[in-house]
C-alpha cells in the first residue's frame, strides 16, 4: 500500500492511541509511528516541556508538520495526539483515510491517567478541563473518523480486534 497509513488513530489522551496502535501494527504485520513521539525525538524534549517554554501555538505548529509528514510518509499504523483534529489542515489531510475514533469518558480517563500534572492542558481542575476540550473536540474527532470504538471497560486486544472488526482489516 502506498496510499497512506493503514490504520489511523485519533482520540484524547489516555484513550490507548499508543497501545492499540503497537497492538493493531503488530497484528497487521506493518510499521508503527506516533506523531507526539516523531516529535519528542525531533526537538530532544517532552511534550510538557514544549508547552511550558513555547507554549501551545508553538507545540500545535510542530505536531502539524508531524501529522503532515507522517500521512506523507507512513503507511502502517498511526496514531495522532490528542489535539491534532484541532488544525482544519489537518483535518482535510485525514478525510478519506481510515481514520479510528477511540472514545472514552472522564471516569475511564481519570481511571487511566489520573489527570495528572504531565498533562499541560489539564494542570488546573482536571476533570473540567477534560470535560471542556472534549466537548471542543469530540465533534472534531467524530468529523475525521471512519469508526468510533469505545475504549472503557474494554482491554487494548479488545479495542484492537473491534477496529479491525469496524474497518474490516485482517491481521496476518
Amino acid at each position: 500500500m502506498t496510499g497512506g497509513p493503514l490504520v489511523v488513530l485519533v482520540g484524547p489522551m489516555g484513550s490507548g492511541k499508543s497501545t492499540v496502535g503497537q497492538l493493531l501494527a503488530g497484528r497487521l504485520g506493518v510499521p508503527y509511528r506516533d506523531t507526539d513521539a516523531d516529535i519528542v525525538a525531533a526537538e530532544g524534549r517532552a511534550i510538557a516541556d514544549i508547552f511550558v517554554d513555547e507554549g501551545e501555538l508553538h507545540f500545535r505548529e510542530l505536531e502539524r508538520r508531524a501529522v503532515a509528514a507522517a500521512v506523507a510518509e507512513h503507511t502502517g499504523v498511526l496514531a495522532l495526539g490528542g489535539g491534532a483534529v484541532l488544525d482544519a489542515g489537518t483535518r482535510a489531510l485525514l478525510a478519506g483515510l481510515p481514520v479510528a475514533y477511540l472514545s472514552m469518558d472522564v471516569e475511564e480517563a481519570v481511571r487511566r491517567v489520573g489527570l495528572g500534572a504531565a498533562r499541560p492542558l489539564l494542570a488546573v481542575n482536571p476533570r473540567r478541563q477534560w470535560r471542556e476540550l472534549m466537548e471542543a473536540r469530540r465533534p472534531l474527532y467524530t468529523e475525521v473518523a471512519r469508526i468510533e470504538v469505545a475504549t472503557d471497560a474494554r482491554t487494548p486486544e479488545e479495542v484492537a480486534q473491534a477496529v479491525l472488526d469496524a474497518l474490516e482489516l485482517k491481521d496476518v
